[in-house]
């Protein structure tokens, strides 16, 4: 008994004491924010055929389908051009930002509204990708993605810095941001524009209210337990986040692998084959013509892609399997992007399969990416910060209780210390 109480006890410090995983969170952001950047800017030409008002699904449409889905999009506030156009620019802006890991909690909100606002708009748009990245913008928001490769990281070592020195750090740009959202919130209620979908409206006034409450506490507490309180709260909210996105990734490749086995036509071949002999999926038709004409290749491919989708869940409890098996999905994904002209699709997956990828891996990328621009490799904090009593480098935005000098901020242990050798994504 005291056995199982010892390891109870140990789960729950695990979960409880650090924020898991920083570089796989840090990875997804990366890679969803610029999958959707680049495919905005792609479709820039496009975009009033693909969102806006010269679209073939019309805007009476979109209202007649939204009032029996429920769906959420900001788009439906106003049909007009100028609308449109303000909506894409801030979905183009907040996936720059997102990318770049500044104000990352506020930004991971707004790069949510703008995914949900274009893709209920249109839902016939997209390619199979736009699915993960539709339910992957919702998780985002929950963790905390900018503890390390973030311009919000760079600012809390500087903030630690300043302290340490005896400084006073006070953040304006947090509280500002959070009282406009605030404001454009309450005038959208108010409006009406929140009617219809409960969820994204609720998750949007949840995120502003425990980001106020987050920075008061930082402000008036005179003890820091409230603050570790509320710590641990975004600790858990983090590490459950991080859970569901793994699980949503095996269940992605789970039921793709199994409905590929019910089908004939993964079990004669024909699904590789048809789709290389298709003029929408051959940008390069000399590729896809030398492979349709290579029937062991063509087997090779049906049947491997079968076999590494059914097996990856199960290939979790083995390290080494996993990582192969997980080169070899990245590797295939990558082979769809230029053979089938798919690179959006792709571009998910891959980011979907890098919560999988192993700490130290990523951990000797970044110190390579750091090197490479001539700089020293940076690490999170070993040790949990001295709140400062003032509070006001951590409030302003809207986000869940966020880290220690914000969102991306200074984590309790080293990235090469235990709490980052017991995350669950680097023993999967």
């Amino acid at each position: 008994m005291n056995g199982i109480a010892l390891s109870v006890s140990r789960g729950i410090a695990r979960v409880t004491g650090a924020a898991l995983g920083p570089y796989q969170t840090a990875v997804i952001r990366i890679g969803f924010s610029a999958t959707w950047l680049l495919f905005l800017v792609r479709e820039l030409p496009h975009r009033h055929e693909l969102y806006g008002p010269d679209g073939p699904w019309s805007h009476d449409l979109a209202e007649q389908l939204i009032g029996d889905n429920g769906a959420f999009t900001a788009l439906m506030w106003s049909d007009g051009r100028a609308w449109f156009e303000i909506v894409y620019a801030l979905a183009v802006l907040s996936s720059v930002l997102l990318l770049l890991g500044w104000r990352t909690r506020t930004m991971s909100v707004l790069f949510m509204v703008g995914v949900l606002s274009l893709q209920n708009r249109s839902v016939f748009m997209g390619d199979g990708g736009d699915n993960v990245l539709h339910l992957m913008s919702i998780y985002l928001v929950l963790t905390r993605c900018g503890q390390v490769w973030s311009l919000d990281a760079r600012r809390a070592r500087r903030a630690g810095a300043a302290r340490a020195r005896g400084e006073r750090v006070v953040d304006r740009v947090g509280p500002a941001l959070w009282s406009v959202f605030g404001f454009v919130l309450l005038t959208m209620t108010l409006a009406g524009g929140m009617d219809g979908d409960w969820f994204v409206p609720a998750l949007l006034w949840a995120v502003w209210a425990a980001q106020g409450l987050w920075w008061a506490v930082g402000r008036w507490a005179r003890s820091g337990e409230p603050r570790i309180l509320l710590d641990v709260v975004a600790d858990i909210v983090h590490n459950g986040a991080l859970v569901v996105i793994m699980a949503e990734a095996c269940l992605i490749y789970a039921t793709a692998g199994w409905y590929k086995i019910q089908g004939s036509r993964w079990q004669d071949g024909t699904a590789v084959y048809y789709p290389l002999n298709l003029d929408y999926f051959t940008p390069w038709p000399a590729l896809s013509d030398a492979l349709a004409a290579n029937g062991t290749m063509v087997l090779l491919i049906t049947y491997g892609t079968v076999a590494v989708q059914v097996a990856f869940p199960f290939t979790l409890f083995n390290r080494r399997v996993k990582n192969v098996l997980l080169a070899a999905m990245m590797t295939e994904h990558a082979v769809i992007a230029v053979v089938l002209g798919l690179p959006f699709f792709s571009l998910a997956m891959i980011a979907a399969d890098a919560v999988f990828l192993p700490t130290s891996f990523l951990r000797r990328l970044g110190d390579w990416a750091a090197r490479a621009r001539g700089r020293p490799p940076a690490r999170l904090s070993a040790r949990r910060p001295a709140w400062p009593t003032h509070g006001r480098g951590e409030g302003g935005t809207a986000a869940v209780p966020g880290p220690r000098a914000h969102e991306g901020g200074q984590d309790r242990k080293d990235a090469g210390g235990p709490a980052d050798k017991r995350a669950p994504s680097t023993r999967t």
